[in-house]
């Protein structure tokens, strides 16, 4: 692809891979209890064409969020963000004057999550590189994950249930710090040193979750009475037998799975606590869950997440985005360029300065809690135990 102009390139892919993807041409309407449909108007995408007058290296290195600058990386163009009657998708591309360029998008969550993204965008890097068609045709087939009519909610939904009387805190300050912390493959090994034995099997996500929440926590410093909530974000495909997802499917596909535990329990109690309720709240993934969480959309109107004492995880190291190829090679940072909504944070695959793969952790918090949370995660890597009895409590000071 030397001497090509990558502006020009990608977007003639775009407009190629919307032929096949042409629902995220159209615009979303609302119906009857705010059902959501597509409407196919073809009305098209928002494309930004931008020049940049810095070079890559500038940006940082490594390079990792947060990144400068970002709102002139993607132009919130006026009138745009709204989830009815907007565009799909916002994308900028931006040349620098190293030669490279950068990549922006912003998505109506409505219509895919990470995977289905990265499927689109595969195929564009497909049709940039010079093919007719995806590789992997794309499926629609919203209805695989339809409501039963009449709706029928027959589990506990965690992520969704109000909280009464909350004088929650966490989110009502006016100023969010945004950053990022790489896990190498020895802090994620420092980590397990701290699981009881009965838990040692447990997955390197549950591991880190169960640590995060309980470092975000005492950061956080809220009452000890207070409930702290953790929603994993669950991807649904390959989780069952025959699978209830068709390949190619690129709409949402995961569950919000949630676990409970106050302020005062996550931060007295030892870290097999955290890591037993993370990993029953992933054990709740099953098909009757999905047809459940379907009938709870429709029944309740389209309910948000709880909002009070919450923290969003979404692991993102196996969906690809880094792997997408415009014809210029994989990219150096493929991954969202921040922890939003503010409760969130995501696990990036990466790799540092000194050549370890590990795990790029995006994270906000209120200015005063970044230190204690720091000071608090440092203090799980240096393995500070203390006996107490047949368990071991973790020590993290907060000030």
């Amino acid at each position: 692809m030397h001497g090509k102009d990558p502006v020009k390139v990608i977007r003639e892919a775009i407009a190629k891979t919307l032929v096949f993807y042409y629902p995220f041409a159209g615009r979303l309407r609302e119906g009857h209890n705010r059902k959501l449909m597509v409407e196919c108007t073809g009305e098209g995408i928002l494309f930004i064409e931008a020049d940049a007058d810095v070079t890559l290296e500038q940006f940082g290195d490594p390079l990792q969020p947060p990144f400068p600058c970002l709102e002139e990386l993607l132009f919130d163009v006026p009138g745009s963000s709204g989830v009815l009657n907007c565009p799909l998708l916002l994308i900028q591309v931006s040349r620098l004057k190293c030669g490279g360029f950068l990549f922006a998008l912003r998505l109506n969550h409505t219509m895919s999550d990470g995977p289905g993204l990265e499927q689109f965008m595969a195929a564009v890097g497909e049709m940039a590189r010079g093919a007719n068609a995806p590789s992997v045709p794309p499926v629609w087939e919203r209805h695989v994950l339809k409501a039963t009519d009449p709706p029928r909610v027959t589990c506990r939904h965690l992520a969704y249930e109000e909280v009464a009387g909350s004088t929650s805190s966490i989110l009502t300050h006016d100023h969010l710090v945004h950053r990022s912390f790489f896990f190498s493959p020895s802090d994620i090994t420092a980590l397990r040193r701290l699981v009881p034995p009965h838990l040692s099997h447990c997955s390197t996500f549950e591991i880190l979750t169960a640590c995060l929440w309980i470092c975000r926590t005492i950061a956080l410093q809220p009452h000890p009475n207070e409930e702290m909530r953790i929603i994993c974000l669950v991807n649904a495909r390959g989780k069952f037998n025959p699978p209830l997802l068709p390949r190619g499917y690129y709409g949402n596909g995961f569950l919000l799975l949630a676990a409970v535990a106050t302020a005062g329990e996550l931060s007295k109690k030892p870290i097999g606590y955290a890591l037993e309720l993370v990993r029953k709240a992933k054990a709740a993934m099953t098909e009757e869950c999905m047809r459940s969480t379907a009938s709870l959309m429709v029944s309740k109107g389209r309910p948000l997440f709880t909002v009070p004492g919450t923290y969003i995880v979404s692991d993102l190291r196996h969906v690809g985005f880094e792997k997408v190829d415009f014809g210029w090679g994989n990219a150096i940072y493929g991954g969202t360029a921040k922890a939003a909504p503010e409760p969130a944070s995501f696990y990036i695959p990466f790799t540092n300065k000194k050549g370890e793969d590990g795990i790029l952790v995006l994270f906000c918090l209120p200015s005063p809690a970044v230190e204690r949370f720091y000071k608090g995660l440092e203090g799980m890597l240096k393995g500070q135990l203390v006996s107490s009895g047949a368990n071991s409590k973790l020590i993290v000071y907060s000030s």
